[in-house]
């Protein structure tokens, strides 16, 4: 029987492709305030809070501005990504993804979403996907981003697992630690260029062999 027992999987990027919502949102912005923003930079924003990603798009421009407009910042980018988000349906499922989970479900793993998000649950209802999770931590649950592993270590409490017996799917370098620190298994899905601290690494969830995945070994690699 295979020791891992169950699996947590992120949103953004994952599951789903709100990464190019993130990045409309975060730009918009950016023009604003004359700070010049690019796809790479936005990679940089990936798995981090959103108090974090702002500071670091401010740094990009050396701009400083109060807390209090910050936090006006903080509400019109979540609104303009808010409104992109209100229109996604299940075609925004990214490949893999739902045979996947229910091949899991099939060999009796229980199912974690594990995001930063706090629109985490409209995305699961809007895409059709809220009815396949057992357990769901979102931004709403946890106070630390990551590359703290608090939202990996609560999915785990709430499944009633051991942090050793979860699988970690993750599109970003700080999700990939967070899972590290976890002590769980980290499954990079992307390019291996960006995720190389990763234990394995798939270009997208249609190349998971469940079976292999199930005796993967963190010490040997598979």
């Amino acid at each position: 029987m295979s020791k891992y027992l169950g699996a947590i999987f992120d949103l953004d990027g994952v599951l789903v492709d709100t990464a190019k919502y993130h990045f409309q949102a975060w730009k918009q912005l950016a023009t604003q305030l004359g700070i010049p923003f690019t796809e790479k930079d936005n990679e940089r924003l990936k798995g981090v809070s959103r108090v974090k990603s702002l500071e670091i798009l401010l740094s990009l421009g050396n701009k400083e501005y109060s807390v209090e407009e910050q936090e006006q910042f903080l509400e019109q980018k979540n609104q303009v990504y808010v409104d992109y988000i209100k229109t996604m349906d299940k075609s925004e499922i990214l490949p893999g993804m739902i045979a996947l989970i229910q091949e899991l479900k099939d060999r009796k793993l229980k199912i974690a979403l594990g995001s930063a998000s706090k629109n985490a649950e409209m995305i699961l209802k809007n895409t059709e996907l809220y009815d396949y999770f057992d357990v769901i931590v979102d931004g709403n649950h946890v106070a630390k981003a990551k590359p703290d592993p608090e939202v990996f270590l609560l999915g785990a409490e709430k499944m009633q697992l051991p942090a050793e017996a979860c699988i970690v799917f993750e599109d970003a370098k700080a999700g990939i630690e967070a899972a590290q620190q976890a002590g769980m298994l980290a499954v990079g899905v992307g390019s291996s260029v960006n995720l190389p601290n990763a234990d394995m690494v798939v270009k997208d969830l249609t190349e998971i062999n469940v079976a292999e995945l199930l005796e993967f070994n963190k010490k040997d690699g598979m």
